[in-house]
């Protein structure tokens, strides 16, 4: 584990154990070609990160990829910029592709050595896009959902949907047994990997959605000059106030409209003021 700049780099368990098995497969030079195509995938994430002035706490390297944790103190990291930061480092692996096959064509460097630069350039790029979190393409699927769906309902179900396919990645590598064939250990390792981070993002819902409150705050001022596209929200005065809450977009700044039984307005309500009232009274998570 090393820091530069602020930035802390390190290797994930998984990472290590696929570097032990190469020397003892005798396949290392395939392993530091792989660990330069995946730390160049993660430079594409942190280098759009940086460009819309984000800070990268770390970087975790994966032998499929890696997990960048970017931080957002004041709101800013909406959907957009989230998935242009997504597909950033699969954009690297295009380039790189692009960049062998221009040497192939040109006769420059060993033909094989390419051959296998553009091979693990494609599948890391492919495989990042499936659409489970932490992978790219799982965050680009978080990002969207929640252009359309509650940010409570997007983060319990992109979850779900994450552990979901993970369950299904683990059952095509044990799907070989069935026929003698043997495990395909690389895939269950990955698919394990997946799925207990799914299950711990499920788990850990009702603390992102917390946390994604918090950041809500520093969006106020903004908000507040653009009242008139604000999204309504009909609550009955006796709804609890995490049942609000639970139906607040990403994108969207809110007023929700108070009313008593009998069909009358009671108020008009900010968003800041039902975030602040559910804080005062020592709201705690609720769970899905």
């Amino acid at each position: 584990m090393i820091s530069v700049r602020g930035t802390v780099l390190s290797l994930h368990p998984l990472f290590v154990i696929v570097m032990l098995a190469s020397v003892i497969t005798g396949r290392f030079l395939e392993l530091l070609t792989l660990f330069g195509i995946v730390f160049i995938h993660e430079l594409g994430h942190a280098g759009a990160a940086l460009a819309m002035g984000f800070k990268v706490r770390s970087i975790q390297m994966l032998p499929f990829g890696g997990v960048a944790v970017i931080e957002d103190v004041e709101g800013r990291l909406n959907a957009v910029r989230e998935i242009v930061i997504a597909l950033a480092g699969p954009l690297q692996n295009a380039i790189m592709i692009g960049a062998a096959l221009t040497c192939q064509s040109a006769g420059l460097g060993d033909g094989p050595f390419l051959s296998y630069i553009i091979q693990g350039n494609l599948i890391i790029a492919l495989f990042n896009l499936l659409p489970i979190l932490p992978l790219d393409g799982g965050k680009v699927l978080q990002a969207l959902v929640s252009l359309f769906v509650p940010y409570h309902a997007t983060l319990l179900w992109t979850a779900r949907a994450g552990l979901a396919c993970s369950l299904l990645l683990l059952g095509y590598g044990l799907w070989p047994l069935l026929s003698g064939e043997g495990l395909r250990l690389n895939l269950l390792m990955i698919g394990l990997f997946l799925a207990y981070s799914n299950f711990e993002d499920h788990r850990n819902v009702p603390y992102r959605f917390l946390r994604f409150l918090v950041t809500r705050s520093r969006m106020f001022e903004d908000h507040e000059l653009r009242t008139a596209g604000a999204q309504p929200i009909v609550a009955d005065s006796s709804k609890p106030l995490h049942e609000i809450l639970r139906l607040f977009k990403r994108e969207k700044y809110h007023l929700i409209y108070v009313m008593n039984r009998q069909g009358g307005l009671m108020a008009v309500v900010p968003e800041q003021h039902v975030i602040a009232s559910y804080f005062a009274s020592g709201g705690t998570p609720w769970y899905p």
